[in-house]
């Protein structure tokens, strides 16, 4: 008799083999480390009126190009490492991205100095626990949430550029503050599980 596999259930989303290992291993997983939502935020801001995908194929270009992401090194970057970004065909060439990236890297330094890091600063801007959407779909999934636009208004106050609410809110599914997997996927229960074993659910 054959022993037949239920199917795993996924997000919609994951329709293409890039998203599926994103979605698999990453997206709401809770990121307590500062150059993980450096990394994220940079990533989330670059997408701004493109594709997820998009930005997936050229990460480790953005890992090249910007230091591995490590703000300290990013906030010294210098008007020639901006037209030597504009000629890095591994990354979106877009000047404002470019120098938002790196004027975000010097307010991400800010945040760190006033709360110890930035961790500890958006984390306790949710009240240092995973929101739980319990989403039936991706149709239940909102592009924003008051909270979202909350933390965009006041890290706009700080100086970051290209962080708006919609923004925002990607970056909270993708740092794992809000765990937005559908009910029904896998990932969902996981998450869950990770977050209370990190001491943030």
């Amino acid at each position: 008799m054959t022993n037949i596999q239920p199917a795993i259930i996924r997000c919609a989303w994951t329709r293409s083999p890039e998203m599926l290992d994103y979605h698999d291993q990453e997206w709401g997983v809770p990121v307590l480390d500062d150059n993980r939502q450096f990394e994220f935020l940079t990533l989330e801001a670059a997408q701004a009126g493109l594709s997820w995908l998009t930005i997936l194929r050229k990460r480790q270009g953005y890992r090249r190009a910007f230091a591995g992401f490590d703000p300290r090194r990013v906030a010294r970057f210098t008007p020639a490492d901006v037209e030597r970004l504009l000629l890095d065909a591994s990354i979106v060439r877009n000047r404002k991205k470019i120098e938002s990236a790196i004027s975000n890297a010097a307010c991400f330094i800010e945040v760190q100095k006033a709360y110890g890091s930035f961790v500890s600063y958006i984390w306790d801007f949710i009240g240092g626990r995973v929101i739980d959407g319990r989403r039936r779909g991706v149709e239940d999934v909102p592009p924003v949430t008051p909270l979202a636009e909350k933390l965009s208004q006041d890290l706009k106050k700080r100086g970051f550029k290209f962080l708006g609410p919609t923004v925002i809110y990607a970056h909270m599914q993708a740092a794992g503050l809000v765990n937005d997997h559908s009910l029904d996927c896998f990932r969902h229960q996981e998450c869950k599980e990770l977050a209370e074993k990190l001491g943030v659910a």
